[in-house]
Order: C-alpha cells, then sequence, then structure tokens
C-alpha cells in the first residue's frame, strides 16, 4: 500500500519535524484540552492515525487514558520509542479489526481522514463510530477545500501521497450519515510561517 511505505519511509524524521508541533498551535491545544474534559479520564481516547504520536502524548500529558493507531508500521515503531509509556498498534481505519466494539469512550482523528478517498470516507467514519461507545465524542480535523494535493517527495524522501481535502458542510453529512451527531464545526485560518496554508476544520460529533 503506498499510503503506508510511503509513511514507513519518512517516519523517522516526521517524527523530528512534528514532536513539537502543539506548541505553536494555541486553538488545536484548546480543542484537545475540550476532547478530554468532554471525554473524562476514565474513558480510553484512542488516537486514530496517530503519526509518532505527538497529539497521543498531548492528550496523555493532560491526564487522559490514551492508545493509538496508525496505518504505517514505521511511525507505529517512532510513537512507540518516544512514548514507550503509551499503548501503540497498526492498524487501519477503513477496518479496525482487532478493536471490538464500543472500545472507546473518544477519538480523535486529526488530519488522517485526509488520506481516505472521497468515495471511502462515510465506510471510515462507520468503523470510527463502531469503536465508540454510546456517548462516545470524535474529534475530528481536515483541511477544508475540494482539492486532491499529490506529494511526491516529503521531508527529503519519495512519496506517493494524496490528500484528500472536504467542505465543512460535507463532512458534517458524511458523520451524520455514519450515525453521528454534530455537537460542533469550527473553523481557523492557517497560522503564518508554522503550517500549511490552510483552512482547517473542526468538528465534534457524538455517537447517541
Amino acid at each position: 500500500m503506498e499510503l503506508e511505505t510511503s509513511y514507513d519511509r519518512v517516519a523517522a524524521d516526521y517524527a523530528e519535524k512534528f514532536k513539537d508541533e502543539l506548541s505553536q498551535k494555541p486553538f488545536d491545544r484548546r480543542m484537545l484540552d475540550r476532547l478530554v474534559e468532554t471525554v473524562g479520564k476514565r474513558e480510553t481516547i484512542c488516537d486514530l492515525g496517530c503519526g509518532a504520536g505527538h497529539i497521543t502524548r498531548y492528550l496523555k500529558d493532560r491526564g487522559a487514558t490514551v492508545c493509538g493507531i496508525d496505518l504505517s508500521p514505521g511511525m507505529v515503531e517512532q510513537a512507540r520509542a518516544l512514548n514507550p509509556d503509551i499503548s501503540f498498534r497498526q492498524g487501519n481505519m477503513l477496518d479496525l479489526k482487532a478493536v471490538a466494539d464500543e472500545s472507546f469512550g473518544g477519538a480523535a482523528a486529526f488530519y488522517s481522514i485526509i488520506h481516505i478517498p472521497r468515495d471511502s470516507v462515510i465506510d471510515a467514519l462507520r468503523e470510527i463510530n463502531r469503536v465508540l461507545r454510546s456517548g462516545g465524542t470524535l474529534l475530528l480535523t481536515f483541511h477544508i477545500g475540494q482539492e486532491t494535493r499529490h506529494l511526491d517527495e516529503f521531508l527529503g524522501k519519495k512519496v506517493n501521497l494524496d490528500f484528500y481535502f472536504f467542505e465543512t458542510g460535507e463532512m458534517k453529512r458524511n458523520l451524520e450519515t455514519a450515525g453521528f451527531e454534530i455537537e460542533e464545526a469550527t473553523q481557523r485560518e492557517p497560522i503564518p510561517k508554522v503550517e500549511v496554508q490552510t483552512r482547517r476544520a473542526y468538528v465534534f460529533a457524538r455517537k447517541p
């Protein structure tokens, strides 16, 4: 799978580049803080598409019970090395076959849905819905737009990556189709010199 092998290739560089990313993103920290407050500290929050684990680390440092799942074994290896006190495993958001129904009280999908093609997004959201308990909360983030951005090079390595952008209304409809109730959708402008210059959406959705 091109997505998996591409992220395996850049895993070490990715871990180094993004490990302190949240220190420059106060809005993202507020959204994650809200997720912890909403879910509580006794329920597990799963970081889906966790990469090298910097979001998972932040949630744990706020007192949450956490775990992380990523498609890339290389990313999982980096996450485990950097965060030996957190459980990480390899898995596919489209088929979380190793995860039982209603396993988690919350989920964070921070810019991981962006690698799911449009015609498969609802399938991924249904799978997330399945592994959340009733009343569980999902925080979903993505780049706003309609384009598909392709990269042949990332962090100095050859890759084959597609990044799918979504309109906020479109994603809200997808979530509702997948069985979620929308609690809040927020948008923000990009932070200059800190991140890719795209508008961002943050959606809190609840499993009834």
